[in-house]
């Protein structure tokens, strides 16, 4: 598989696309996250503040244009995530190579994945997951895909647990030191 930064990368199930985020995405985006539900299980760890709820369009624009700046500068890939039965953007994922010397989450790719409330289900989660976990340890050249896992996120953590990540019970230690729990990890086989 390529550098992810080369060419942005598509990923493709039979249910869902998971593409580059577009300027059209903007009014499903703003239902992603305006919806108060589904705030509640964005990962918002080493993000200088951002809680991701944001209420407009201009201030989700903002955010797509951080995400492009990121894409760019190679920091992180942000994918829409779209329901090919509707064709409406359903939440987000976001991926990067993360090496570290303060705690064991080194070698690694962390996901952040964002979907709206009516998504955050065990069977919705295990299929948008299934698509692209896999190919991340390629895309990201990592051995371990780690990602978080609220104390309210039942359906997530099933999810999750179902697909073979593992709870963690170090913290993920941030680039100002705060320690952050709750993440679960997958390793390459």
């Amino acid at each position: 598989m390529q550098n992810p930064y080369s060419i942005f990368p598509e990923i493709e199930s039979s249910d869902l696309l998971l593409r580059k985020i577009k300027e059209e995405d903007l009014p499903d985006l703003l239902k992603i996250y305006s919806d108060k539900e589904a705030a509640k299980f964005f990962n918002t760890d080493n993000c200088h503040g951002d809680d991701f709820f944001y209420r407009t369009i201009e201030r989700v624009r903002q955010a797509l244009d951080f995400w492009n700046y990121s894409y760019l500068n190679k920091f992180f890939v942000r994918w829409a995530i779209v329901d090919k039965t509707s064709g409406v953007v359903i939440g987000t994922i976001e991926q990067f190579h993360r090496d570290s010397t303060e705690d064991p989450f080194t070698n690694c790719s962390l996901l952040r994945l964002d979907l709206r409330s009516d998504y955050e289900k065990e069977e919705a989660i295990k299929k948008i997951l299934s698509t692209i976990i896999y190919e991340s340890f390629d895309l990201f050249n990592c051995e371990m895909i780690v990602t978080k896992c609220f104390d309210g996120g039942v359906e997530r953590k099933k999810a999750l647990l179902s697909l073979g990540f593992i709870e963690s019970k170090e913290p993920l230690i941030g680039h100002d030191k705060t320690k952050y729990n709750g993440y679960y990890c997958l390793s390459k086989k």
